[in-house]
């Protein structure tokens, strides 16, 4: 305790008492359960401090992360709530299309494993449907609303709603990430597009219950799709 006060700046012996006597009032409340300090006022004649004082080594506590303030309720013990999740622009704005293959690298082929064990009948009929789908779409945005809808059967057949949350919040940064190359092969989708085969693979191996291979086939599709989208110099980075 003494060495953690010497390290502190609090301004003074006064500063130093006051930080001393709101540790050990911390303490009592933690042996208590308690979370919400009382107010100023109160907390100085509990003390036996001044408001400056008292105001001091809160300042150092919460910087501790032992308090936390929230302006029109009080002082509260502990390192206060997690901050708001950042908005999908603002992750977008501070990634870039390789970091985005890595992250889907990362969790798709693991919601496939998942899909595998968990998908009913009725989810891998939806999926089938939208292979065929893939395959007649007249438009490359025609493809890929279906192709991102696949993904997200997938996903959803995963029976984990945590899951799902990361996958969409995922494809949001992805649809809002400005990729590095642009398609220049046609105005659809040509009719050996390397994909309509790899998402044979992974619904198959998903309706066969095969938690590998679903897991394998999508990642090798990822790959292929990295390859094809990001630059190589790019990649590297």
């Amino acid at each position: 305790m003494r060495e953690l006060v010497k390290s502190m700046d609090v301004g003074g012996n006064g500063g130093h008492a006051a930080l001393v006597q709101l540790q050990a009032y911390l303490a009592q409340m933690d042996h208590k359960g308690e979370t919400r300090l009382p107010a100023e006022r109160e907390l100085c004649e509990s003390l036996g401090v001044s408001r400056g004082d008292l105001r001091k080594a809160l300042a150092v506590l919460e910087k501790d992360g032992r308090i936390w303030r929230h302006v029109g309720k009080g002082t509260f013990v502990g390192s206060g709530p997690v901050e708001e999740t950042i908005g999908i622009s603002e992750i977008a704005g501070r990634t870039n299309p390789a970091d985005v293959m890595r992250a889907r690298l990362i969790i798709e082929p693991e919601i496939a494993r998942e899909a595998a064990l968990h998908a009913t009948l009725s989810d891998i009929a939806a999926m089938r449907q939208s292979l065929v789908q893939t395959r007649e779409a007249a438009t490359w945005r025609q493809y890929e609303n279906v192709d991102n809808l696949l993904h997200r059967q997938i996903a959803q057949a995963s029976r984990n709603n945590v899951l799902l949350g990361l996958f969409d919040v995922l494809n949001a940064v992805r649809r809002t990430v400005v990729w590095g190359r642009l398609r220049s092969d046609g105005a659809r989708p040509p009719a050996d597009h390397h994909s309509f085969a790899d998402h044979e693979r992974i619904v198959e191996a998903i309706a066969e219950r095969d938690l590998g291979g679903a897991a394998a086939a999508m990642r090798l599709h990822l790959q292929q799709v990295g390859r094809r989208l990001i630059p190589l110099n790019e990649a590297a980075e």
